[in-house]
């Protein structure tokens, strides 16, 4: 337990993604099954304590200490389990002092499967009882690993490439047989280590790693024509992947993440055998005298039969384990498809996407339309009619163009050269939040007004450099939500300011829009912004997906 307490403090004080990688790397090597298998576990969120839930440690709190005190001073550390680890009163903290106290604790193992066999009133008490005993360090990672939030700057994904870089792998073997293991995931690091071979897939459904685009820049503009490459519109939702196998349906994120509990009205639906890639939108089907909901042709244009919620629509069904009837009701989504990964048993991602995308349009055609339609092609017969179609699109939640090389197999990652993206002017980034200072008047209790910033430095070592301030464009809900977000992830204090964890694998991406830019001597970005606002929040995008200063540079006026 004390290696595994070590990792995590260390994981919190460590803001290089190397650092951490090497962290994680080493710890695999040096702790032995079934420890480090929990401890991935526990890290990337698979790890679930049926017997311990945060209400029932604010119970033990409310024993020890007085309820009023404990608020305020979660309050002010803004984080459950370290404002326990912290202010925890134990009986045996003289004893401690004097190293007299019996070193007695299972393993973290040991914690986990004992946990796992006790019930929803014995595990409260074996908790008590661990707390007791260990050191603040300790209680912290105790208190991480029963509530399941670690909140430690590592994503799912960074830890499955410590894990690639720890047994010389490449990660999408990994994330391709990542649903199909079981924690302690023991015949994976035998695999890993050399000792034995790699594992079957046993997952029904597996996430198969996503392909994605490159910025389009100026020098890239030649390259376009309509004999080389397909055109579609960029929607603005959530890139998702649904497979369904042998009965089992699931979606996943483009990061690999199992979503299908926000979306049951989508899985309801997943009639097929194969696995789609494509944008998860709210839509509103307009219901004619025939009382059959009417949708666009899976080919044509957009029309007015079917109404598209904007990203705020589809927020409202991010982040949730389960869904109410109301909100599902309220916010249907559906699936504009843009590629066909898998075909029953045939595995198509090495066709060229004109093969792909025939086969996509057949296969969608057996599909409930209202639920499932082909992301429509946009003719253009040159690189300037491109550019108009771009500047005037047909409907307001598309933000630019997507361009597909007709040759291009699926290769996950983003290669250069086989897709393209190509947002829309006027001005709008990706950007991280970095601080949080709190409001005035009514807002006042909130943290209302955010600093963010955008990638600069070589890409193995980026840093972010602020380029902005906004406190509006969010909804009071959304503002809450940001509130609880800044509290929870705060690293330092400054006054009313907060500083917010901001790394490439833990970070709020906020899409910022701005009226205009100009070059600036007095910030450090070198830039300054006009009117910026919040756009939207993008909790699906990991943070090292957010823009960089050059994104930036290149829309100075010349």
């Amino acid at each position: 337990m004390k290696r595994f307490a070590d990792l995590l403090d260390r994981l919190v004080l460590t803001p290089s993604r190397n650092g951490k990688l090497k962290l994680m790397a080493d710890y695999f090597a040096a702790v032995p099954d079934p420890e480090r298998g929990y401890a991935l576990a526990a890290i990337t969120g698979e790890l679930e304590v049926r017997s311990v839930k945060p209400a029932m440690l604010r119970a033990l709190m409310a024993e020890r200490m007085d309820e009023l005190l404990f608020e305020m001073s979660y309050d002010y550390v803004g984080d459950l389990a370290e404002t326990i680890a912290l202010v925890w009163p134990s009986p045996h903290d003289g004893e401690r002092e004097a190293g007299r106290l019996r070193n007695d604790l299972p393993t973290l193992a040991g914690i986990v499967t004992t946990l796992d066999a006790a019930t929803r009133a014995e595990g409260p008490r074996l908790v008590e009882e661990w707390l007791d005993k260990l050191d603040s360090s300790g209680r912290y990672a105790l208190l991480k690993l029963v509530t399941g939030s670690m909140r430690i700057g590592v994503s799912s994904r960074l830890a499955k490439q410590a894990l690639a870089d720890f047994g010389h792998k490449d990660i999408v073997e990994i994330e391709e047989l990542w649903h199909g293991l079981s924690v302690p995931y023991e015949p994976l690091f035998a695999w890993l280590e050399g000792r034995a071979e790699k594992p079957v897939s046993a997952a029904l459904s597996p996430f198969r790693p996503v392909m994605l685009s490159q910025p389009l820049e100026e020098p890239d503009y030649g390259l376009i024509s309509p004999e080389t490459y397909a055109a579609e519109w960029k929607w603005d939702g959530i890139r998702v992947q649904a497979t369904a196998e042998k009965g089992v349906r699931r979606l996943y994120s483009r990061t690999g993440d199992d979503i299908s509990g926000a979306f049951p009205d989508l899985l309801d639906f997943m009639t097929y055998e194969g696995s789609l890639d494509g944008e998860l939108l709210v839509a509103r089907p307009t219901a004619p005298k025939s009382g059959r909901p009417k949708v666009k042709p899976h080919n044509g244009p957009p029309e007015d039969d079917i109404v598209v919620g904007t990203f705020s629509d589809l927020q409202q069904r991010l982040n949730r384990k389960t869904v109410s009837a109301a909100v599902l009701k309220q916010h249907p989504v559906f699936l504009r498809t843009y590629d066909l990964l898998q075909d029953g048993r045939e595995d198509l991602r090495a066709l060229p996407f004109a093969e792909r995308r025939k086969r996509l349009d057949a296969f969608v055609t057996n599909l409930e339309p209202s639920r499932f339609d082909v992301s429509p092609f946009v003719p253009f017969d040159g690189f300037e009619a491109l550019a108009r179609l771009r500047a005037e699109p047909p409907h307001p939640v598309i933000e630019g163009l997507m361009l597909k090389r007709w040759d291009s197999a699926y290769v996950p990652g983003r290669p250069k050269g086989p897709w393209f993206k190509w947002k829309q002017d006027p001005h709008l980034i990706d950007a991280v939040l970095m601080y949080a200072q709190r409001g005035h008047g009514k807002r006042s209790s909130f943290y209302s007004d955010y600093t963010f910033g955008v990638w600069s430095g070589p890409a193995d070592a980026p840093e972010l450099v602020p380029v902005g301030k906004a406190y509006f464009g969010f909804t009071d809900e959304e503002l809450k939500v940001l509130d609880k977000y800044i509290r929870d992830n705060t690293i330092e204090r400054f006054g009313p300011v907060r500083s917010v964890r901001a790394e490439p694998d833990h970070g709020l991406v906020i899409e910022v829009a701005f009226e205009g830019l100009a070059r600036s001597t007095r910030h450090k970005s070198g830039v300054a912004m006009r009117f910026p606002r919040v756009n939207r929040l993008r909790w699906d995008k990991p943070a090292f997906e957010a823009d960089r200063i050059e994104t930036l540079q290149a829309m100075l006026p010349s």
